[in-house]
């Protein structure tokens, strides 16, 4: 997930690139030549693939901050300031705006 706007500003917009219906279209084609050994694997990813796609926007912004948050090893209360300074500094081009939009997501979608 990547802000953009202009080079060297603060990036208000957050966009979610889902591609899951690739993996989930690739996964489709390596099961049906896949062997007796491969298909258990296989049919296991096709199952996770369409659990990660059916996510919300919302619950994948959430596990984008947690992600960002454990980078730089934030352990504290993902609703205080503390916070979203640490996702401004994993995330430098994020606008204080951005940080706490995304933060009240990550407070709305608990783990």
């Amino acid at each position: 997930m990547k802000g953009f706007a202009g080079l060297n500003k603060r990036h208000d917009v957050v966009l979610v690139i889902r591609d899951a219906d690739v993996v989930a279209a690739a996964l489709r084609q390596a099961l049906e030549g896949a062997s007796d050994e491969e298909r258990p694997g296989l049919e296991r990813a096709v199952a996770v693939v369409a659990s990660a796609a059916g996510a919300s926007e919302g619950r994948l912004r959430a596990d984008w901050v947690r992600a960002r948050l454990a980078d730089v090893g934030f352990t504290g209360d993902l609703a205080s300031v503390a916070a979203v300074k640490a996702l401004r500094q994993a995330e430098p081009s994020l606008s204080l705006l951005a940080a706490v939009q995304l933060q009240k997501e990550a407070v709305a979608h608990p783990e």
